[in-house]
């Protein structure tokens, strides 16, 4: 049966060059990257696949590209990368273990003329900007080196060198073999194509060495890499250099093709450290002063590469770069909207460029309205857009956070009329009473549906919210919440300042409209019993009661007054409630719904929900509280401090352990933002 799989193409050259000790090389990028180390073994890539969908371990990717590679974990006798892992098709599958794994054989003909290395791994080590190992026999060692070249291309390295005291023949095969995952394969002068039948995508598998030959094996081994005969003398090394491109039709592979060749392995290779460099260096150098620890370092390493692997490109329905929620879970193949702020906001403290291709990849799906969609896909055959909803309005946050940090006055000129129009959508179609405090509803009458637009989707607050018609296409639920209008209290502060920069007129209409909205929040959503902020009825006066993390938005947004938020911080800070081994959870601990197994918003801690909570304390001066939590935060969830283990969707906050997805975005954005300064 044939296979499925977007693109691949494979370019093989061989170079003789001499070979440096890994000691060396360690000593170089240290010396010449010092941030890069900070990423060594991050996190755990080995697994070796036993099925196109084992999701076991984790994906190395960068540049944006729909794939990523793995070390492999067993059987060192199969050389190569474990992998790729496409994004392209099914939400994420493996097209085979090991897609081309090397062959190295004697020329002497005997039966154990095929050069074993089993048992032969001396090392394997990731960093932000690539990935290598070491295996090693009596006789030879092998060097193997990946990076991404483009968001279509990695490039894989081998470095054989004769580590003997006498000269070796040997040739050389690139083999390789895909998973039944239906794919055509045909040869046209001297390429291997490979056309799917479930996309209009094609690929392409070559070699510009012309001393090599390649042939078709068979439909489950796609093709065999024959190269010449060489010879190596003692110390001596050959490189054999491996490209595999995965290219979406709406590029131009011929292009592609040319970067390739023109490509030079170590300068690719010193150009994505130079980069990762810059980027690493500017959180780590950047950190609040007293997180100066080497942990704390190393943690903004994770959660920058946690971001980097969920890292897209262009392609299909999506017309600008933008981060997944997570790639290892299957459902998370696409781009929802507050995820997107938050990824932004993280994004713009060492790559704002990124930062802001990813604020345009949503509002690209903003209705004529205001209204900006739930969430998108590249292919809308595998997942529709969800347009039954919007989430929580932080979209200007977003864009003021960006433009603190790299004042690029003509993006703020471009998304101001957008995030102008989706504020006040929300007064539109989502304040059911019109008296100024909004509800968090649907487009479609599902009461489901504007649960979810809160993003806290069975938080206890919804157990008795009823569903009502504000207009066609537009419905509220009976309760209007105090986030909701603490984050568009925060808006109208955040419009103000990007108008004033702008020097547009709204700066002083805005302003009115957050001091009055200021007080409502204070009088409307504050139990003074109770010492805590509430969701209410669309009247006003009956609060809808459990403790939950909403409680704090309105010390995050600054919208409470001194006395409220002293009352609100005490409550954070009981043991009982709030401060847990993995503080600042989406609800109390000591309420009778409590339930992080089983809660998702019912109990278990979400790194972003902590992060406005410890905000929200530094907002009111109580800084030895809000430093004393993000130790605590960061301490606490199992793994989260380690190298190898994947930052986790949320915590269970009383025993620390990692929940839902692995590799989690808005997890490792609000890392970065608890340690960073501003």
């Amino acid at each position: 049966m044939n296979k499925t799989i977007l693109h691949i193409a494979i370019l093989t050259c061989l170079i003789i060059s001499g070979c440096a000790s890994d000691n060396k090389e360690n000593q170089r990028q240290s010396e010449n990257y010092p941030s890069l180390k900070f990423s060594k073994n991050s996190l755990d890539y080995r697994i070796t696949p036993a099925d196109k969908f084992d999701k076991a371990g984790l994906m190395f990717s960068d540049q944006g590209a729909w794939f990523g590679y793995s070390f492999p974990k067993t059987d060192w006798n199969a050389i190569g990368f474990s992998g790729p892992f496409l994004m392209t098709e099914q939400n994420g599958i493996w097209i085979s273990p090991m897609l081309t794994r090397l062959l190295l054989q004697t020329t002497e003909r005997h039966p154990e003329s095929v050069i074993n290395f089993k048992n032969d791994l001396i090392s394997q080590h990731s960093y932000s900007s690539h990935l290598e190992q070491i295996l090693k026999n009596k006789n030879i060692q092998l060097k193997l080196e990946l990076v991404f070249l483009s968001g279509h291309t990695a490039l894989q390295r081998i470095t054989i060198t004769n580590i003997s005291k006498q000269s070796i023949q040997m040739n050389a095969n690139l083999q390789g073999g895909v998973h039944d995952i239906e794919i055509k394969l045909s040869q046209e002068h001297g390429i291997v194509k490979l056309s799917s039948q479930n996309s209009d995508a094609v690929g392409y598998i070559q070699t510009i060495n012309k001393n090599e030959s390649v042939a078709l094996l068979d439909e489950d081994r796609f093709a065999d890499f024959q190269l010449s005969e060489f010879t190596l003398e003692p110390q001596q090394s050959k490189e054999l250099i491996t490209a595999h491109t995965f290219i979406f039709p709406e590029y131009s592979w011929e292009d592609e093709q040319q970067l390739i060749t023109n490509s030079d392995f170590d300068e690719v290779l010193n150009s994505r450290k130079s980069e990762k460099e810059s980027q690493l260096s500017a959180l780590i150098t950047n950190r609040k002063s007293n997180f100066q620890d080497t942990t704390y370092a190393e943690v903004l390493a994770k959660a920058h590469l946690t971001l980097q692997n969920n890292w897209r490109i262009p392609a299909g329905e999506i017309k600008h770069d933008g981060l997944f929620p997570s790639y290892h879970y299957k459902w998370f193949n696409g781009f929802w909207s507050w995820d997107s702020w938050k990824h932004a906001v993280g994004l713009s403290y060492y790559s704002p460029d990124l930062a802001k291709k990813q604020m345009k990849l949503m509002f690209d799906f903003q209705n004529d309205d205001g209204f900006i969609v739930d969430c998108v896909f590249r292919d809308t055959s595998i997942e529709a857009h969800n347009y039954r909803d919007t989430k929580p309005p932080l979209s200007v946050w977003a864009v003021a956070k960006i433009f603190e940090k790299d004042k690029d006055l003509e993006f703020v000129k471009f998304m101001y009329p957008k995030l102008k129009k989706y504020h006040y959508w929300w007064y539109s179609k989502r304040d059911h009473d019109q008296d100024g405090l909004c509800e968090y509803g649907s487009t479609d009458g599902s009461l489901i549906a504007a649960k979810w637009e809160s993003g806290m989707d069975n938080a206890i607050r919804f157990d008795d919210s009823k569903i009502l018609k504000n207009a066609e296409g537009a419905y509220s639920l009976d309760q209007e919440s105090v986030d909701l209008n603490a984050y568009l209290y925060a808006e109208k502060l955040y419009l103000a300042e990007l108008a004033k920069a702008l020097k547009l007129e709204d700066v002083t209409s805005l302003l009115a409209e957050a001091a009055s909205l200021k007080s409502r929040i204070q009088q409307q959503f504050y139990d003074s019993h109770d010492g805590w902020f509430y969701d209410t009825n669309l009247e006003g006066n009956t609060f809808i009661k459990g403790e939950g993390s909403e409680g704090w938005t309105a010390l995050w947004a600054n919208a409470a007054t001194a006395k409220q938020a002293e009352a609100v911080k005490k409550r954070m800070m009981n043991p009982e409630k709030f401060y847990t081994r993995v503080p600042f959870q989406t609800m109390s601990a000591d309420h009778p719904k409590f339930d992080p197994l089983k809660g998702y918003w019912r109990g278990p801690n979400w790194l972003d929900q902590a992060y406005f909570g410890v905000k929200g304390l530094r907002n009111y001066g109580f800084d030895t509280e809000a430093d004393q939590a993000t130790i605590q935060i960061l301490k606490g969830p199992e793994g989260l401090l380690d190298k190898g283990t994947s930052i986790r969707e949320n915590y269970h906050p009383i025993t620390g352990e990692g929940l839902h997805a692995k590799n989690f975005s808005w997890s490792a954005a609000h890392i970065i933002m608890l340690l960073m300064e501003n």
